[in-house]
């Protein structure tokens, strides 16, 4: 990630997600407070709403998939949107253990209300992008996903091995170090 001995370019693309995902959670938190929920609740939702029209099997499990969270976070919002009646929670009847999810007229209700905001102000968010950009950055984001479940393992590797710190710098990094504090 060093560009002529620098990690300059690095930090500022680390940065520039940092803006962009700030405002994209402000804009979530927008459209999820328009219909009166938190970001996460409309990100749940309306995951439950997308999910259905392809598959018929919608569960706790592969919202938690879908938007990489914990199966027990999901439960906890979707018992949310269940008490308000925004979905429906009904038995799997190949395994009781599991739970169907669908969007009530309710919740159905809220969101089609809510479709012409929001796409407006999707469509200004991602303007700047070509068709050809958007599904490029689509699979870039997949990619930096992946790798970054791979870098969350090898750092908790670390913390295993050694028992805290992380291990020595590379002879780049030390460079970049010490050009950076001269």
């Amino acid at each position: 990630m060093l560009v002529d001995g620098s990690d300059r370019a690095f930090r500022s693309l680390v940065h520039g997600l940092f803006a962009f995902l700030a405002r994209h959670e402000a804009v979530r938190a927008g459209h999820g407070a328009r219909i009166g929920l938190v970001g996460i609740e409309y990100t749940v939702l309306i995951s439950i709403g997308h999910l259905g029209v392809h598959e018929s099997d919608v569960s706790v499990n592969r919202i938690a998939e879908h938007l990489y969270l914990s199966g027990a976070f999901v439960t906890t919002i979707t018992n949310k949107l269940l008490q308000r009646k925004l979905i429906h929670k009904t038995p799997d009847p190949n395994d009781r253990r599991r739970v169907r999810l669908e969007i009530s007229e309710k919740g159905w209700a809220l969101l089609a209300g809510l479709a012409p905001v929001q796409r407006q102000v999707n469509d200004v968010q991602f303007d700047c992008l070509s068709a050809t950009e958007f599904k490029q950055l689509s699979k870039m984001i997949d990619r930096l996903i992946d790798s970054s479940n791979r870098a969350l393992r090898l750092q908790a590797y670390f913390e295993d091995k050694v028992g805290g710190p992380a291990p020595e710098p590379t002879e780049s990094a030390r460079k970049e170090r010490s050009s950076a504090d001269a």
